[in-house]
């Protein structure tokens, strides 16, 4: 027996705003909130399926120095670029960490600044 990710945390200062940004990117749902302001996101289905689910806990200022953890992202129903705009319309936007510009992903950043990679989609578009 192994273990799976059941969730990944994500510090921010505005949790429904980035719960917002993320179920839109997602096609999440909010699965629930705590007193302090954390919102949980996830699948329709809910916890322990085989996505984890989002934890977008609470911070009043941003953890120092760079995150060693970010999110990729494949589209699911389109190609790569009708999925990056999409991603700028819903607030993404381009991010530069240094790279080439011959990647064949994308650096974006969440409305928070959090940085995610937009990658190749994995299936043929529908």
């Amino acid at each position: 027996m192994a273990c799976r990710i059941g969730e990944m945390v994500l510090g921010c200062r505005e949790p429904e705003v980035l719960a917002q940004f993320w179920c839109e990117v997602l096609d999440f749902v909010v699965l629930g909130r705590e007193d302090d302001g954390s919102v949980e996101i996830g699948p329709r289905e809910g916890f322990g399926g085989p996505q984890p689910t989002l934890f977008l806990s609470r911070r009043d200022e941003p953890e120092k120095g760079k995150s060693r953890l970010h999110i990729d992202v494949n589209p699911t129903d389109r190609d790569q670029d009708a999925e990056l705009e999409r991603l700028l319309a819903l607030g993404a936007r381009p991010a530069d960490i240094g790279q080439t510009g011959d990647e064949q992903w994308h650096v974006l950043a969440d409305p928070e600044g959090n940085e995610f990679c937009l990658l190749r989609a994995r299936l043929a578009p529908l």
